[in-house]
């Protein structure tokens, strides 16, 4: 009987460590030099990343931010696909410059690659909102990071800048202006 005892005893201690292992694996966790960072809303968008992509979204694309209109936007949304990450101020005269390249580029990988714009550097919304409608970038998803959460979370320091994630999640940023040909290379060689 002290036998069958120690052994159900063995076997409970097994069953509760494996519980408490399995818990602990189900939290995030931020790949090395990405900090996980949040800006101003965080419930998901409307076409919410499913269970196994949310499994598979890198560090990179581990964020939460608002649209323009004010919308929630999950980055781990992005995750599976091509990406290209537009970082801009309404006020960068070479942010307005290469705006309409932008668009073309969107329009031209259409729903192929994600476009996301990531406006920051100033506080005035109204000001970003003149910007898209003024470089024709509507089409395009626009970010509002007033409060430079997304900019620190990707690590950028300037604007205009790009970050051209794959759908494995690699990435590599290049600094405009681009035109739409050199973009169009750049998404080719490092995103497709």
């Amino acid at each position: 009987m002290q036998i069958y005892r120690d052994g159900m005893k063995m076997f409970s201690l097994s069953l509760f460590t494996l519980a408490v292992v399995l818990t602990a694996c189900g939290g995030e966790t931020a790949e090395p030099g990405v900090a996980a960072s949040s800006a101003t809303a965080s419930a998901p968008t409307s076409a919410a990343p499913s269970e196994a992509s949310v499994r598979q979204a890198p560090a990179l694309l581990r964020f939460q931010g608002a649209k323009l209109d004010g919308t929630a936007f999950d980055g781990e949304s992005l995750a599976g696909r091509p990406v290209v990450l537009w970082f801009w101020a309404p006020w960068c005269p070479k942010c307005q410059a290469e705006g309409p390249a932008v668009a073309k580029a969107a329009q031209k990988y259409g729903d192929k690659v994600a476009f996301v714009g990531v406006a920051g550097l100033d506080k005035d919304k109204a000001a970003m909102e003149r910007f898209v409608s003024r470089t024709g970038t509507s089409g395009i998803v626009q970010l509002d990071d007033r409060t430079g959460a997304l900019y620190k979370h990707f690590k950028v320091t300037s604007q205009s800048s790009y970050l051209i994630v794959d759908p494995e999640g690699g990435s590599h940023s290049a600094v405009g202006p681009l035109d739409e040909a050199t973009l169009s290379s750049l998404i080719d060689k490092h995103a497709l």
